[in-house]
Order: structure tokens, then sequence, then C-alpha cells
């Protein structure tokens, strides 16, 4: 017969005595079961005590966390974290320095606990800290050369406990003095300091800056860029790291009006190229955070451009009319002088003539073009980029249009308007950054003007492909499509110059995409005969049925997701998953992301899949509605699901990636008995059925299948069939 359900079994150890078998009842309030344990020990004032997970992690078992125990698990008899705190808090200030340093090393242990936290913090134990790091260090630096390794120490477990403390999200950062911020500062200014306490100090100022406007303005005061480019040139990658988050953290917080003066310093100080030549051309792998901050400063970066995207031409503005004269005088190499330029009638009549051959809509007033936001003004700005820094391509382009007959002319103006709003939506030039993606391209890193030179080189692949394709007027979107897939497919492949880059496009020719697109337009056979219509009619519930059981396996086999906290580089997880019967969703929090399967009996949580009411998506789901401004971003919302149950229950999820999501939206709709509508869903119907049908037709291979079934014979004149079987 099997053990009761609340009843566990564990291992209980006390320093100095044999480890107690005994048998938890988890329906026994938890100081009942302590004293039990402190009496068989003859230990006596129970309510001292605790008990702890005996692990690496060190956990205090609560009233909230006790269904974690599970079945053989091995406990620690301890002092009650009230206790660990007092002591803790009074041990970090004794006078001996290896009492302190012992004291705070095990304070920087405990601190990983939210229940030590909050009974440290409930002493005042983070303004004791902030008080050492002010003011309690001063005693020692006339020691700094004799102790020096002792003091990094000292100062390493002291910044890693008010980290941890402050990750729990008790206290508000807002809280904290200019002297505080000041001392923090001062040891990433200095130059030869202890790597643990750079590392401390440079995620503390990120945090302060991201988590409160007025630390950022405290923050950006102290600490310059000027001073955190040295640490970028170093070869440690954590510190790379953090220093890259900084100034991140600094941009974008950053008012508007100031971010155009920051990139300016970063361009001074010349950070693109100290990136380039020791981060992402480093002989050391770039990892995964590292990635995630370089593709932050990359959308960054190329927001700065938002401002001239929606920023409409004005035709009145003498000084933004002269950039289209001087693309003009470029192009056709004539003085403007209008001296020596006839009569008005006369002049006007050759601007036309010159506008058209530029490829403007509008032959008489250009300006007008450039009322269309997006892309604004940055269309203007590209243009003449590319007419001062690629003069010879620029005036070949447009005399090359300009000598064709008028249908097949490539318009140079309407073409760089088109395909700079592309690039603004390729690149998503005015969007925050997703918090939990890493695609970030080196070749944006290998020129200051990165935009503008990518702009060079589509042109140019623009109006290469318009020749290719023969396009007239009319083919105008057909070219931006082809030119779109052409720039993505190269993108895809991640060149690490602009080189590279545009000798992958020399090897995507128009012909090269209609090869690309044959050959899928083959795996992805669609016939349209009525016969081939009602096949398919007649496979699509079978196969959408085995999709359904996909999704349900894949639910079984459980998902680990990622909780959201305040700094992305101490990750902590959860996992869920579907009991083999489809009745029960077990869900329990993981200390690390697991590397195989999750059994169904450490998950201690459960959810019946009949008390699901319903599934909610996107900004709708409860937690994307708490959620700060730098979060509520489009990458998160279309990652975030949550499940209702009760009256007002949920459970939330945010997923790793898009697959996840469509998986387990498509596996929750699938047990409530609603339709699974993801796009993954789609692309497996259309990939399952195409495959399918070729199955079923491959004997029918190059025979035609008519429209109309064929007519039935005439009936026999009579029945006595003989079969002769000798």
């Amino acid at each position: 017969m099997p053990p009761p359900a609340d009843i566990v079994k564990v291992a209980i150890e006390w320093p100095g005595a044999f480890p107690k078998l005994m048998e938890i009842d988890q329906k026994k309030p938890l100081s009942a079961i302590i004293k039990e344990v402190c009496e068989g020990w003859s230990l006596g004032n129970h309510e001292n005590f605790a008990l702890q997970i005996a692990d690496a992690t060190n956990f205090y078992i609560t009233e909230k966390n006790r269904n974690d125990i599970k079945n053989g698990s091995i406990l620690r008899l301890t002092t009650s974290p009230y206790q660990t705190a007092v002591q803790l808090h009074e041990r970090i200030q004794s006078s001996s320095m290896d009492a302190k340093l012992e004291s705070l090393k095990d304070l920087a242990n405990a601190s990983r606990d939210i229940t030590f936290a909050q009974e440290f913090i409930n002493l005042d134990g983070i303004s004791l800290l902030t008080q050492m790091v002010e003011s309690g260090t001063e005693r020692y630096q006339k020691l700094q050369k004799i102790m020096k390794p002792c003091f990094g120490d000292l100062l390493s477990f002291t910044l890693t406990a008010f980290v941890e403390l402050m990750d729990h999200g008790i206290v508000s950062w807002d809280t904290f003095s200019v002297a505080f911020i000041k001392k923090i500062a001062s040891y990433v200014n200095k130059s030869a300091m202890d790597t643990a306490v750079l590392q401390r100090s440079l995620a503390i100022l990120e945090s302060m800056v991201l988590n409160s406007q007025d630390l950022y303005h405290k923050v950006a005061q102290e600490i310059t860029i000027g001073q955190l480019i040295p640490h970028l040139q170093g070869t440690d990658q954590d510190i790379q790291t953090y220093t890259v988050a900084v100034i991140n953290a600094l941009f974008l917080k950053a008012p508007e009006e100031k971010r155009q003066e920051m990139a300016h310093i970063l361009a001074q100080k010349q950070l693109r190229s100290i990136i380039l030549s020791n981060v992402i051309r480093s002989p050391n792998p770039i990892n995964d955070e590292m990635a995630h901050q370089l593709y932050v400063l990359q959308v960054l970066t190329f927001n700065l451009l938002e401002d001239r995207m929606m920023t409409k031409m004005d035709p009145q503005d003498q000084a933004q009319r002269d950039i289209i004269f001087e693309l003009r005088r470029i192009a056709f190499d004539v003085e403007c002088d209008p001296n020596n330029s006839g009569s008005i009638e006369k002049r006007k009549s050759m601007y036309t003539r010159d506008y058209k051959k530029l490829g403007f809509i509008n032959h008489v007033n250009p300006a007008v073009d450039f009322t269309q936001i997006p892309p604004g003004m940055l269309a203007l700005d590209n243009m003449l980029y590319f007419a001062r820094h690629h003069q010879d391509a620029y005036i070949r382009i447009v005399l090359e249009n300009s000598s064709r007959e008028d249908k097949h002319e490539c318009p140079f103006g309407r073409s760089s308007i088109e395909l700079t709003k592309m690039l603004c939506e390729i690149l998503k030039v005015g969007e925050l950054p997703s918090e939990n993606c890493h695609d970030f391209h080196p070749m944006f890193f290998t020129h200051d003007r990165s935009f503008e030179e990518f702009f060079c080189i589509c042109i140019q692949l623009l109006n290469k492909t318009w020749k290719e394709m023969r396009a007239t007027s009319e083919d105008f979107n057909k070219v931006m499509q082809v030119v779109r897939e052409q720039i993505m497919r190269a993108l895809n492949l991640k060149p690490n110059s602009l080189d590279q880059f545009k000798s992958r496009l020399q090897n995507l020719s128009y012909t090269e995409i209609l090869k690309i697109r044959q050959s899928e337009r083959m795996n992805q056979e669609d016939f349209q005969s009525r016969p081939i219509l009602e096949l398919r009619e007649k496979i699509q519930p079978e196969i959408m049925e085995l999709i359904k059981q996909q999704r349900l396996n894949r639910l079984c086999d459980g998902t680990c997701f990622r909780k959201i906290s305040s700094r992305r580089r101490q990750d902590k997880f959860w996992y869920c998953r579907l009991s083999p019967n489809h009745k029960v969703l077990h869900y329990g929090d993981l200390e690390e992301s697991p590397q195989g399967e999750v059994p169904h009996d450490s998950l201690q949580d459960k959810l019946p899949v009949a008390d699901i009411k319903a599934v909610i998506t996107g900004k709708d789901c409860p937690h994307m509605k708490e959620k700060g401004a730098l979060k509520q971003n489009k990458e998160v919302l279309e990652l975030a699901f949550s499940v209702l149950y009760e009256s007002d229950e949920y459970l939330n999820f945010i997923a790793p990636d898009k697959h996840e999501y469509s998986v387990w939206t498509d596996g929750l709709n699938a047990l409530l008995g609603k339709e699974m509508t993801s796009d993954y869903t789609k692309s497996d119907m259309d990939t399952l059925l195409s495959m399918e049908m070729k199955l079923r037709l491959l004997d029918l291979e190059n025979i035609q299948i008519p429209e109309a079934p064929p007519p039935i014979p005439k009936e026999p004149s009579n029945y006595d069939f003989v079969y002769d079987c000798n």
C-alpha cells in the first residue's frame, strides 16, 4: 500500500550528531515539526531553530515552500532566520578583521535566501551595509598596501551581500544617498580595482539606473563614458558585459534631448571600434549575455534615427531644399547660379526635367516626396550621404536610368524613400529592445555610419535587381519584395562586415531568388484542382488530430520557463508539465535550468485541467499589466500567456521563444476543446498535408488529373462473368 501523499520521508542533520530519519506530516504546522526534531536532540527554545535544505542553496523551509520537500530529501536543523540575521548583524560590526571578513562571507551566502533577506532587512541591514561602504572601509584605507587582498575580499563580500539582498525586490532603489553612489562610482573609476569589487559595482550602477530615474541623474553625474571604456579593453568578458550593460542603461534612461549628445560622446571615445576589436573579434566566443547587451546597444544606436525618420520635410525650408539642389548638382554637374540660368520659366522647366531624371514622384516640388513619415527626412539624409560618399555609383545609377525608356527606368528618388522605410522596418527603428533577444549583427559595428553604408549597398542592389527583372514602373512593389527577401536572406547569414554582406548579396541575384522560391514551392506544392481539394479536406481532420497529439505529448515532456527579474544575470526558473493522462498540470520552482526531463514527483504544485477556465495571451495577461515600461515591449508581449482557473487565480507564463509559446497555447487550447490557431499549427498543417498529399499521389506522377470524375461506363449486357482459375 503506497504511503499517504502528505507524508514525506527525510533525513535531518544536526552538527555533531548522527542524521535522524523521520516522516514529516505536511498537514502539521512547521513549528510543531521543528519542536519535535529539537526534542529528539534535547534542544530547548525550539522557536530559535529552523529547517534548511542541506545543499549548496541552504534555503530555509517555510510554510510557503514546504511542499518543495521531496521524499529522500536531506534537511538541516539550524538557527532560525531571525536569530541568524541578528548574529550576522552583530558579527559584521566586529572590530576583528578576520571575524568581520568571515561574517561578511556568510552574509553574502545567506542573503540569497528571501526568508533570511527579509529578516536582515527588517534589522535595517541594508543601511548598515551602505554605511560600511560609505565610511566603514575608510579605517582600512591606510592598510591597503599591506592588506590589499583582505581589503578587496572585505569589500567584495559586502557588495555581494548588498546585491543579493536588493535582488529580492524588497527595498526600493530610491532610498540611497549620493555618498553611497559616489563610493560605488569610485570603485568603477579606479584603474586597478579588484575584479569582484568592480563586477559588483557595475551591477549596482546598472540596477540603480534602470530602476530609478532620480538615481539615473545622480549616477550620470558620477560616471563618464571615458571612465567606463578602459574596462572594455581587458580580457575578462564578464567585466566587459557589465560595462556594456551600464552604458546601455545610461543610454536607455537618458532624456531624449541628451541621447544624441551621448551618442556623440560614444563616437568621440571610439566605443564602436573598441567593442569591435576587444569583444566581437576577440578569440573568446561571445556568450549569450554579452550578445544580448550588444543587441541592445545596436537597437539603441539605430533608435537615434527615429527623430529624423518621423520628421516631415518643410517644403518652405530653404536649407532642406538646398539638399535637393545638391543632389541635382552632383548628378548632372551643373552650376546652380540663378544669374546664369536664363528666365525663371526656363529654370523651372530645367529643374522639372532633372527632378524627373532623379526619380522623384513630384517633379515640380520634390520636397513633397519627403512629407511621408516614416521615413521622413531620413530618406533625404541617406540619399545625400550616397551622393557625397559614393559619388561614382550615384552618378552611374542616375544617368543609367535617365537614358532608359520611361517605363523601364528605376526611379532613384522613389526607390530611396521606399528602401529607407523598408530598412527601418527590418531593423525595427524606434522599438524598445527585447528583453531576451541576442540577435546582434557584427557588421553594424564595423563602421561609424553603418546605417548609411547599409543603405548605399542596398540601393545599388535595388538598381541591379530592377535591371535583372527587366522591371517597369508597374512592377515597383514586386521589385521591393524581391529586394527585401535578398536583404533578409543575406542578414540571416550573419556577415561579419559590410563587404561580406555585399558579397552575400552577389550570390542572391534575382535568378537565384527564383530558384529558391521554386524549390520552396516544390516542397509546399498546393494543387488547386477539385479532386485534389476534396482529398485535402478529407485528410485535414486526420492531420489536425496528429498535430493535437504532438502538442499534448510536448506538454507531457514539460518546459522550463524563466522568471522575469529586475536583473537578467540572476535568472530563476520554474518548470511545468502535463500528466500522461492529460488531467493535471504539475509545476514548481527550479534552482537552475534543467539538463534533462524533470519528473512529476519533483513538481509539488498541481492544477487540474478541469479547473482551467480560459487561456489568455499578450497584453491581457495580468503579469503584463503589472510590468514596468522597460519590459513592456513587443517581444515579451508576444511570448506571454496565462491560465485562468477558479474565480480570479492565474498561472502566468513567459515562453522562452515563439516556438514554445505556440506549443503551449495550442496544447492548452486543445485540452479545453478549442481550436489551435497559432502560426506554428498552420505551418505544421501545410507541411504535413503537403507530404501526405504527395505520398498519396505518388503513383499519379505525370498523369493529368481531370477536373471532373470520368463518366460511369454502361452496364454490361449480362453478368455471366467466368474466371478460369486454372
